[in-house]
């Protein structure tokens, strides 16, 4: 069995945690643009009879940027 799967992780999380890892270690300004690909932007369109009556457009950073 995987040390990630023994530490109750499942692969996404595990992942997550390496790419995590991998950013810090950057030097400085490689860091940043690494930060930078782990923003999220979510787009949502509320519909009513097939029509598109509202939208909503959010760029937020990844919710596990900040997790150590």
């Amino acid at each position: 069995m995987s040390a990630w799967r023994q530490a109750g992780l499942n692969y996404i999380n595990y992942s997550q945690i390496a790419a995590r890892l991998v950013r810090q270690a950057l030097k400085a300004d490689l860091r940043v643009d690494a930060v930078k690909r782990d923003e999220v932007n979510v787009k949502f369109t509320q519909w009513k009879d097939g029509k598109a009556i509202s939208t909503y457009a959010f760029s937020i950073l990844s919710f596990h940027s900040n997790f150590y």
